[in-house]
Formats: structure tokens, sequence, C-alpha cells
């Protein structure tokens, strides 16, 4: 996988983690999850841990209150 698409795969999956915590917590923190786990094999291995653990936060978030 190119540069270019691990960015982009980083920044989706950080983007929808990020309002994941306001809108549909399940369905986007699952989806920046699955972004953040398909850009772990690009170069950019940052972006992917950081899509990642945000969507975990944000699907954990609903079952804490």
């Amino acid at each position: 996988m190119s540069d270019v698409a691990g960015k982009w795969l980083g920044w989706l999956g950080i983007i929808s983690a990020v309002i994941g915590f306001f809108v549909i917590p399940i369905w986007l923190g699952g989806l920046g999850l699955i972004l953040g786990l398909i850009g772990l094999a690009s170069p950019q291995k940052a972006l992917a841990w950081w899509a990642i653990g945000l969507s975990i936060i944000a699907f954990i978030i609903p079952y804490l209150s």
C-alpha cells in the first residue's frame, strides 16, 4: 500500500472516530477501527494506531454512561 493511501486511511479513521464521539458511536467507532486496521498495512502506522485508539474510545463511551 502506498504512503498516500495510508495517510488517507489514517485520517479518515481519525475523523470517523472523532465524529463518533458525538453521533452514532457504535457505527463510526467500528468504521474508524476497520480503517485503522487496514491502515496498518501502510507505512503510516502512527496515524493508523491513532485511528484505532480513538475508535476504541468512541466505541466504549456509550457503555460507560
